[in-house]
């Protein structure tokens, strides 16, 4: 399998898909080609009667794809719910292999890989499985991303903690939607993560006053386009 990464986060709601949009971007204006896939969208979207995921929509802006191909996005439920009890309830099974098949079918299309994952690495899919066990079978490597704030030091650990425990490569954590005045509580998260987690910081992704996450996506690249920790994230990557 080509280069990727694989996009996971603390908890749900912690800007997982920004983040990856900011890296497939990164990835896309290194020289290469960036593809990007959500293997499973819970709570979808509607347009035209057909499912459709917002997260893998900004994913391809980020990444500049025009078009996504069925196989960026396999599994669409209605349900906002785990993906294990989503899929249930449509009477779905969630295969590993298959969103794997549909993983090497856009792998041999693009020079990178950004995948998000659902919520964090313990989120089930089926039976069995967890978010942990889809990591393992892609064979890609990890970043966690974070919020920051009180507790995050905490969940952050876990994480990291958890994804090795299973076997996972950490490649580092990026903490998104940091406020431009942070307070006590923020201030001290980066160092402590990094001094703590086992893998290094690679990002404090600035808070956006913005409802279009299109929008954050842009400003975000922005300000962190000449940052010494997004030359360290490109290098981790293996993007320049």
């Amino acid at each position: 399998m080509n280069r990727g990464v694989f996009i996971t986060g603390t908890d749900t709601g912690v800007g997982k898909s920004v983040v990856a949009a900011v890296i497939a971007r990164l990835a896309a204006t290194g020289g290469g080609s960036c593809g990007v896939m959500k293997p499973v969208t819970s709570g979808c979207s509607v347009r035209d009667g057909s499912r459709f995921s917002e997260d893998a929509e900004l994913l391809a802006y980020g990444a500049g794809i025009p078009t996504l191909l069925p196989e960026a996005t396999p599994y669409l439920l209605g349900a906002p719910l785990a993906p294990s009890v989503a899929a249930e309830k449509e009477g779905v099974r969630i295969d590993l292999e298959r969103i794997a098949a549909d993983y090497s079918v856009l792998a041999e299309q693009y020079d990178f890989m950004v995948v998000e994952g659902a919520g964090g690495l313990m989120v089930p899919l089926a039976g069995g499985f967890l978010i942990a066990d889809l990591v393992r079978r892609l064979e890609l490597p990890v970043i966690v991303v974070a919020r920051p704030g009180l507790g995050t030091v905490n969940h952050t650990l876990l994480t990291c903690f958890a994804a090795r425990q299973m076997g996972l490569s950490v490649t580092g954590v990026i903490i998104s939607g940091f406020p431009d005045s942070p307070g006590e509580a923020e201030e001290s998260a980066p160092h402590l993560i990094g001094a703590l987690c086992g893998a290094p910081l690679l990002g404090l992704f600035p808070r956006i006053a913005s409802d279009e996450p299109r929008e954050v996506v842009d400003a975000v690249v922005g300000r962190i386009t000449r940052e010494p920790l997004t030359t360290l994230l490109r290098k981790e990557l293996g993007l320049v």
